[in-house]
């Protein structure tokens, strides 16, 4: 089977992808000349579960992270919260479960989601060597390619993979000075194992392997960010930016393979930080769509790292990032709720809207326009109707006014002014 890459390379632009071209509003001759210089990737592309394109001249997009933990983990629970983030109109979902029966709740989720489903296959391979071996770190090369094939042929439509975590940087650690460390659950196993082992990152070492699967499955790989900073003090450190290199390299080798590939980002940004921080990023991995954690822009507000998250993200995304991953208010403190990944959702896709506006992204704010001209009318049910959260407005407006005037400004409201 050929991949969308190769097949755009004979010159062949096939019919689906006319569709999701429509539906981004762009032109298809753009989408597929993107594609091809890697600014652009389509996840959900293979399985046809609602493909999304991430990248050049489309509009930012919202992912979802769900999944169990050592200490937690309810089939029920995840999928309240998979149909949550759904209803709450996420445009990808990521299963990052490390709980034993791991394999069960991806089935449920590839089974029930209609967006994208990516996952981090060093989970289910660290899951495998603490129950097999004891220890997380104890990883099996040939075990973890065997997750990572086995995840692409269940449907897995994109997969974070751990690549540029590599030994000679490792070997660097300690040497530079780090406040938060390495806060990447994949980065850490695999510094782990580094160190532990003196060997390479195997997905380093064995790249070539690792683009043959993702090219026979034709999926995405969304090169992950193991070093990135998990507190502000260290934006831009030696590791990250380290790391960032590696990742272009690899980025550049997967196009050449005809492997689509996305690059994730911090992680901890301070907000004056976050605007450069994007533009090398950018600048290093060649204009590869750019997936994104917030980034949080300041560490002293557990309990509402939606809220951090969703400032670093508008910023993050008007300078040019992609893709923006959810961070819910329980981020820091516990497993998230069905409520904080409905928060999580919001928040980000906010953020994202705003950033498609300043963006200059085509009739975004026109959605925005339409809401003013209901509030101007005093069209209750057409403002919520147009809300981003028809939900939560329609509540918190029969809790606060009831069906008559709002209880904001009552007979001083400026519309009721004016009008008269």
């Amino acid at each position: 089977m050929k991949t969308l890459i190769q097949t755009l390379r004979e010159g062949i632009i096939p019919e689906d992808l006319k569709e999701i071209a429509k539906n981004e509003h762009i032109e298809v001759e753009k989408l597929a000349e993107n594609i091809l210089k890697g600014e652009s990737v389509v996840i959900g592309y293979r399985t046809k579960r609602g493909p999304k394109v991430i990248g050049k001249g489309t509009r930012v997009k919202v992912n979802a992270n769900i999944g169990t933990s050592t200490l937690r983990s309810s089939l029920k629970e995840e999928k309240e919260k998979l149909h949550t983030a759904l209803r709450a109109k996420t445009d990808a979902v990521m299963d990052l479960s490390l709980s034993d029966d791991l394999r069960e709740i991806r089935k449920m989720v590839l089974s029930e989601s209609t967006v994208p489903v990516g996952t981090v296959p060093i989970y289910e391979a660290a899951t495998l060597a603490r129950i097999k071996r004891g220890a997380v770190v104890r990883l099996d090369t040939e075990e973890f390619f065997d997750v990572i094939e086995r995840q692409l042929e269940e449907g897995v439509d994109f997969i974070t993979v751990h690549a540029g975590v590599i030994k000679k940087l490792i070997d660097r650690y300690g040497k530079g000075k780090r406040l938060g460390g390495v806060v990447s659950r994949g980065g850490a196993i695999t510094a782990a194992y580094i160190k532990s082992t003196g060997q390479e990152n195997p997905l380093y070492e064995q790249y070539d392997r690792l683009l043959d699967i993702a090219k026979k499955y034709d999926a995405v790989l969304s090169l992950g960010d193991g070093l990135r900073p998990g507190a502000i003090y260290d934006a831009g450190d030696m590791f990250e930016v380290g790391e960032q290199e590696v990742l272009g390299e690899l980025q550049q080798r997967a196009l050449r393979r005809g492997v689509m590939s996305m690059i994730e980002g911090p992680g901890h940004v301070p907000l004056h930080l976050v605007k450069p921080a994007v533009e090398r990023i950018k600048k290093l991995t060649h204009n590869a769509p750019l997936y994104l954690l917030g980034p949080v822009v300041t560490d002293v507000a557990p309990g509402y790292d939606h809220i951090t998250s969703a400032i670093g993200a508008s910023m993050a995304a008007w300078a040019g990032a992609d893709f923006i991953c959810y961070v819910t208010p329980s981020e820091h403190l516990g497993l998230p709720t069905k409520e904080d990944v409905h928060e999580g959702v919001i928040a980000a896709r906010i953020a994202a809207h705003v950033a498609d506006i300043a963006r200059g992204f085509p009739n975004a704010d026109n959605w925005d326009n339409e809401l003013s001209k209901a509030r101007k009318a005093l069209d209750w049910d057409r403002q919520i109707e147009l809300a981003i959260d028809p939900e939560r407005a329609r509540e918190m407006r029969k809790e606060r006014s009831g069906e008559g005037p709002c209880t904001m400004c009552g007979e001083y409201c400026v519309f009721l002014i004016l009008g008269d």
